[in-house]
């Protein structure tokens, strides 16, 4: 993927962790902070934006429930994926310290990810609608007993001090990224590791599901997710799968062949490079 002119998407304020991402991978490209995620995906369905990098997982949140019910119908494709460290830092206006503070606003999960720090330092949490806002909405109050939980970019953008920097409870808080955008771009199958993204539903007959995926087991194919969406008589489930392997590949097309016995609406949304992050996650 080259750099564009036009924007990358993403769902927050600017100062957000959706930012950062965007930032790290395409450190040229301008950016489009949308309200909400359906706004990211219309961004770049009407032109407006090239790309949107929009999160689906977190390890200690887990999926991104909107996210996971918007990707079936966006109307996009996913081009790449990447994983960014998640560091939460308390900040506060210019001058105050941490002595001053009674109050933290932030996201809801951040109060959870924060809650040692919170409870060590005697600071009562206050939800926000996200992160970045709550670093903007600091500045606009101009409250010197308030603190925000947010990125150390929404410091910077903002102008304000950082108290106490990765404040979070585990080290390990990462959350993945999908690239997005309008047109699929499968790479060429040259033996680097890629991903296959598809949703499929199965047929309503005793162990659809366990004879779906096997043929990806005897193909020697890696399924590194799945997720399920129940429809509306709680009969017949769909659900959304990443395998490590190309449509290329004669062992994918086999898996999916028989995919194919057991379930409809097999649609592919994506095929992409896997972030090289997964070797050291692994």
């Amino acid at each position: 993927m080259s750099t564009i002119a036009r924007p990358i998407a993403f769902q927050g304020q600017l100062g957000a962790y959706s930012h950062m991402a965007c930032q790290h991978m395409f450190p040229n490209m301008p950016v489009l902070p949308c309200r909400s995620f359906d706004d990211a995906f219309a961004a770049v369905r009407d032109g407006r934006a090239a790309l949107a990098m929009i999160p689906v997982d977190n390890t200690l949140a887990g999926r991104v429930a909107d996210v996971h019910h918007l990707l079936p119908q966006g109307g996009l494709y996913i081009v790449g994926e990447c994983f960014e460290r998640v560091r939460h830092n308390l900040m506060a206006l210019p001058g105050v310290t941490i002595a001053q503070i009674k109050v933290v606003e932030t996201h809801i999960h951040a109060i959870g990810q924060c809650r040692r720090f919170l409870k060590d330092h005697r600071l009562e949490a206050r939800v926000a609608a996200d992160t970045a806002g709550a670093a903007a909405d600091l500045v606009k109050s101009g409250a010197r007993d308030k603190a925000a939980i947010a990125s150390r970019l929404a410091a910077e953008i903002y102008g304000l001090d950082i108290l106490a920097a990765d404040i979070e409870d585990e080290a390990h808080n990462t959350t993945r990224f999908l690239i997005l955008a309008a047109e699929p771009d499968a790479p060429e199958d040259d033996g680097t590791p890629v991903l296959t993204t598809f949703t499929f539903t199965v047929r309503n007959v005793p162990a659809a599901l366990y004879k779906a995926l096997g043929g990806f087991a005897t193909n020697g194919v890696n399924m590194v997710k799945l997720e399920s969406y129940i429809d509306g008589t709680f009969t017949q489930a769909s659900f959304l799968a990443d395998i490590m392997g190309h449509p290329a590949q004669t062992s994918v097309q086999r898996a999916f062949e028989e995919l194919s016995f057991f379930a409809r609406d097999v649609t592919v949304l994506g095929t992409y490079r896997a972030s090289p992050s997964r070797a050291r996650i692994s």
